[in-house]
C-alpha cells in the first residue's frame, strides 16, 4: 500500500496493489512521511473505499479541512449504522455526515444552538435512524467530550434516511418532505379511527416501511405488482373503514393512486389498527 496523498499526521489517501483508492487513518501515519512511501500497516486503524468517483472527490476536499477526529467519528457512526440497518448506504453519507457534524461541532463552539423542528416526527417515522442518531451523540462525546442535544440524533437520522435512498440526487429536504407527509398520514389514520396507533407493534413498523417504499416508488415512477380484481373488490368490500381512511390519505397527496397501491394501504391500514377497533 503506497501513500497517495496525506491531509495531517493521522489521514492520508493510499493506493492498495488493486489500485483502489483508500482513505487510511491511524495516530502518526502520516507523521514525517511523503507521497510514494510505503503505508506503515502497524498504525492503520480505519480503512474504507468510496467507490463512487463523485463521492471520493468531494471526500478528498473535505478532508483539507474537516479535523481527522472529526472523519473518525463519523466513520465510527457510519459503520454502526451499517451494522444495525443492514442496509446499503450511499458513499456520500462520508461526505455529508462528515460535513454537517463538522459544521454542528463548529457551531457548538461558537455557543450557537440549533433546534430540530421535525424532531418528533422524525422519533415517530424512523425510530431506528433516530436510534443511531442517539448512539452517535454518544461516540461524538466519546472523541470531543461535547454533548450535543437530542435535537442533533434527529439530524443524523434525516442523513441516514438520505443515503438509504441513496444516489446525490436526492437532498436531505426532499427526506424532509417525505418525514412531513408519513406523519400527516398517521394523523389522518389516527383520527379517521378516533384512535391512538400502536406505535410499538410489528404492524406499525410494517406500515411505516411501506409508507417509506410508497415514497420513494412514486419517485422513481416504479410500478407495483398487480393483483387480482376479485381481491381488490373483496379487501373493498372487507375492510370499507380503511378503504375509506385511503381515500382521504389520496386526496391529502392530491394524486389517484394505484388500484395495486390503494390495495396494499388497505390492508397496512386494517392491521395497524385492527387491535384498536376489536
Amino acid at each position: 500500500m503506497i501513500i497517495e496523498k496525506i491531509f495531517n499526521n493521522n489521514a492520508i489517501i493510499a493506493k492498495d496493489s488493486g489500485k483502489d483508492e483508500l482513505v487510511v487513518m491511524g495516530r502518526g501515519i502520516g507523521y514525517k512521511k511523503n507521497a510514494g512511501d510505503p503505508v506503515d500497516v502497524s498504525l492503520i486503524e480505519k480503512t474504507f473505499v468510496l467507490k463512487q468517483n463523485d463521492a471520493s472527490e468531494k471526500f478528498k476536499a473535505l478532508m483539507a479541512d474537516a479535523p481527522a477526529e472529526y472523519v473518525a467519528l463519523c466513520y465510527d457512526i457510519i459503520e454502526y449504522a451499517k451494522h444495525s440497518l443492514k442496509a446499503r448506504l450511499s458513499d456520500y453519507i462520508y461526505v455529508t455526515l462528515t460535513d454537517h457534524l463538522t459544521h454542528a461541532l463548529d457551531l457548538w463552539d461558537q455557543g450557537i444552538r440549533n433546534t430540530n423542528p421535525l424532531i418528533w416526527e422524525i422519533q415517530r417515522c424512523y425510530p431506528k435512524e433516530y436510534g443511531i442518531g442517539l448512539h452517535a451523540l454518544r461516540i461524538i462525546e466519546h472523541y470531543t467530550r461535547v454533548s450535543l442535544p437530542d435535537d442533533e440524533a434527529g439530524n443524523i437520522a434525516l442523513h441516514l434516511i438520505n443515503a438509504q435512498m441513496n444516489s446525490s440526487g436526492h437532498k436531505i429536504a426532499d427526506v424532509t418532505r417525505q418525514t412531513q407527509q408519513i406523519d400527516d398520514i398517521l394523523n389522518i389514520v389516527k383520527y379517521s379511527y378516533n384512535n391512538e396507533i400502536d406505535e410499538s407493534s410489528v404492524s406499525y413498523e410494517r406500515f411505516i416501511t411501506h409508507l417509506r417504499y410508497f415514497f420513494q416508488r412514486s419517485r422513481n415512477k416504479e410500478a407495483v405488482e398487480s393483483v387480482d380484481d376479485f381481491l381488490l373488490k373483496q379487501v373493498r368490500t372487507k375492510y370499507k373503514k380503511a378503504h375509506s381512511c385511503v381515500l382521504k390519505i389520496e386526496q391529502y397527496l392530491d394524486t389517484r393512486l394505484l388500484d395495486e397501491e390503494r390495495l396494499y394501504l388497505t390492508i397496512h391500514i386494517q392491521r395497524v389498527t385492527q387491535r384498536q377497533t376489536e
